[in-house]
């Protein structure tokens, strides 16, 4: 999304201290994931102990940031006034092996399907962070 910072039009996600390498390299539109060193296994969302081994030994690694969509849902009447509806919200299968949650853009609600290939995009926040979103792989 071609957006500048400034007012936020959504409630936006915090940073904690555990979070914050991942939203700062959003910043720069660079998509990481945790991985955990003792099981090799990607992790998200960013903790502080591997959620399968209880592993401490984390690191940041780069996501290409594709994956499939698991299921999805369209939200017709949202709360937030800010948002236009209908958009559709996904879990994301990504390909290292991780599901994460965010909204499919780029192609209109009633297109999103199971298994749709998508990759990631941006929507720049009021403070300059970038959140995830993802939009159809095959979009020019």
């Amino acid at each position: 999304m071609s957006q500048t910072p400034g007012q936020p039009r959504r409630i936006e996600p915090p940073v904690t201290p555990t979070s914050e390498p991942f939203w700062e390299a959003t910043r720069q539109r660079r998509f990481l994931l945790q991985w955990c060193t003792d099981c090799d296994r990607a992790i998200f969302f960013p903790r502080e102990v591997c959620p399968r081994c209880q592993g401490g030994r984390l690191e940041w690694r780069p996501s290409a940031g594709t994956g499939a969509i698991y299921t999805y849902t369209v939200e017709h009447h949202p709360q937030n006034p800010n948002l236009t509806a209908p958009y559709a919200i996904a879990l994301i299968d990504l390909d290292e092996g991780v599901r994460m949650m965010s909204n499919v853009v780029g192609c209109p609600s009633e297109a999103v399907q199971v298994g749709m290939k998508v990759r990631i995009t941006w929507e720049v926040l009021s403070d300059g962070r970038n959140l995830p979103q993802f939009e159809p792989a095959d979009k020019s």
